[in-house]
């Protein structure tokens, strides 16, 4: 068993946190008793987690948490995203306030506990039997733990005070005893903490039951209630903000005013803000006064109830009633697609395998995703086949997988069919793509003329920059399309990308782009070292 935790350690658990999450993601949703946006919890966190895993880098177990939580603060999606980059924030802090002495058990414990009650104090109106009781309960629990054990002990004590303690979160929360369930965003806890025990010890998570069970129709009728904040407010804002910590201070004086479930976390000059208020203008203009705001949203919660009312009405046409089938190739981009819920055909498909994979998903509405030129027309063609059979099937033109992603972001059951379709091509539409290849032949393009060896990137089909050295190349054409505007970039690392291809471009983008953010994927996809996505 280890005595300490390094870099290496740090990163392997960040992975199998994700891979837990993902495991457990639709159990984690159905636990959500509040509307839409705080839930789907188990989605929030999988795409937070996503984000903190690919920035887990450093030398050592406090650089690589640090990395992790500008991540997951960067890439923080809902309530309960914003909550697990405080918890990392407090985690990094701990660890760093060690120095260079070994993360011991004492160490970890501190950093737990530290990670635990800042989250707490990062929200402005705590409530009691939501993942910051459970966080807390595990922070305490490590503290004594480490009296007598190392980090083994620590972890498993930690893990277990958890469990405990998220099994007593519907005595303490009206909601979740109403529902039937236990609080999701302490569920998703317990899975990162059992996914650290299983990091340092290879044994395999407990198998007792940990959560209340749904109730037998299925996920929960959502109700008026919010996971954090009263009735009394319309709005969720949230955004993110370039300011200094005395500005935050203010704003957060003046959003506590304005509204309430406020919470800020981040460090100088980065920080996440998310409230509910009433007075959208006035939260929107306090972020103005403090610094500069960035990915603003705004959400009606009455649009999110209703929606999810009229999804419960739909609930009778089946859990299959919509599908999406994708085409992709390399093993990490197909595991990245499924993992948000599609099917997932590989390699060149004719159109009667990719008929095939329309009626294979039992649903009576498919929207089909080529992402290649060259498939679309086999696409349109088993669309075609597959009304024909009684399936209303719909093609989106994407033309790579970076516009898929955008595609399947948007999706939303509550809608009519034909306006999903509309909306998910809207969506890749807006994504710009480009791909970053390896001249075979000589040949004459738009970009001048090109030698076998050569690096070339290519944007919308087109030859835009012919280059020596990869790396150098991928980031010219960052800067090119960066430069007509983006705030999100997506790079999906192909099978024969350089090693820290993509961390060496995510620092040039926080070096030269520094409100943007990126997100980067292992996509093992052929010929195309590197795909990008700009949005």
């Amino acid at each position: 068993m280890p005595d300490s935790v390094d870099a290496a350690a740090v990163r392997r658990w960040c992975a199998a946190g994700l891979a837990a999450l993902r495991r457990h993601q639709a159990e984690i949703d159905a636990l959500n008793v509040y509307p839409v946006p705080d839930g789907d919890t188990g989605t929030n966190l999988v795409l937070t987690m996503s984000s903190a895993v690919e920035a887990a880098v450093g030398d050592t177990a406090a650089e690589a948490v640090r990395g992790a939580a500008r991540g997951a603060l960067l890439g923080a999606r809902g309530n309960s995203g914003i909550i697990l980059a405080q918890l990392f924030k407090g985690l990094a802090a701990g660890l760093e306030r060690a120095g260079a002495a070994p993360v011991t058990g004492a160490v970890l414990a501190g950093a737990l506990n530290e990670a635990a009650r800042g989250a707490y104090a990062a929200v402005a109106a705590p409530v009691e039997g939501t993942v910051l009781t459970v966080g807390v309960a595990a922070g305490s629990a490590a503290v004594d733990a480490a009296a007598h054990g190392g980090v083994v002990a620590v972890a498993r004590t930690a893990a277990q005070a958890a469990r405990e303690a998220l099994a007593r979160t519907p005595e303490q929360l009206p909601a979740l005893a109403r529902a039937g369930v236990v609080d999701a965003g302490g569920r998703g806890l317990v899975v990162l903490l059992d996914a650290l025990v299983e990091t340092l010890t290879g044994e395999e998570p407990p198998d007792e039951p940990v959560i209340a069970a749904v109730p037998t129709g299925g996920r929960p009728r959502t109700t008026a209630e919010r996971e954090t904040g009263s009735a009394e407010f319309a709005y969720e804002v949230q955004f993110l903000l370039d300011a200094r910590a005395d500005a935050v201070e203010t704003l957060r004086d003046t959003l506590a005013a304005l509204g309430d479930s406020l919470v800020i976390v981040g460090d100088e000059p980065t920080w996440h803000v998310h409230v509910h208020v009433n007075d959208v203008g006035a939260a929107v203009e306090a972020g103005v006064d403090a610094g500069r705001p960035s990915r603003i949203t705004v959400t009606r919660f009455e649009d999110q109830i209703a929606a999810a009312a009229r999804a419960e009405e739909a609930a009778g046409a089946g859990p299959r009633d919509r599908a999406v089938v994708v085409v992709c190739s390399g093993p990490g981009l197909a595991e990245l697609l499924e993992a948000e819920g599609a099917e997932v055909l590989t390699g060149n498909p004719s159109t009667r395998q990719l008929l095939d994979a329309i009626l294979r998903t039992g649903a009576e509405r498919v929207v089909v995703l080529p992402n290649d030129a060259n498939v679309q027309a086999v696409a349109t063609a088993a669309a075609g086949e597959a009304r024909a059979a009684g399936v209303r099937a719909g093609v989106v033109p994407t033309r790579s997988p970076v516009q898929a992603l955008a595609a399947m972001a948007v999706r939303d059951g509550t809608r009519r069919f034909e306006d999903d379709v509309i909306a998910m091509a809207e969506a890749a539409a807006r994504c710009r793509s480009a791909e970053v290849s390896i001249a075979a032949r000589e040949a004459l393009t738009v970009a001048g003329r090109c030698q076998p060896g050569d690096v070339l990137a290519i944007v919308d089909g087109e030859v835009n920059l012919i280059g020596q050295d990869l790396p150098e190349t991928a980031c010219l054409l960052l800067d090119r399309m960066l430069g007509g505007g983006g705030e999100l970039v997506t790079l999906i690392a192909g099978r024969d990308a350089p090693a820290g291809l993509g961390a060496a471009l995510r620092a040039h983008v926080e070096r030269s782009w520094p409100f943007v953010e990126v997100q980067c994927y292992e996509g093992g996809q052929p010929h195309y070292p590197l795909l990008v996505g700009v949005e």
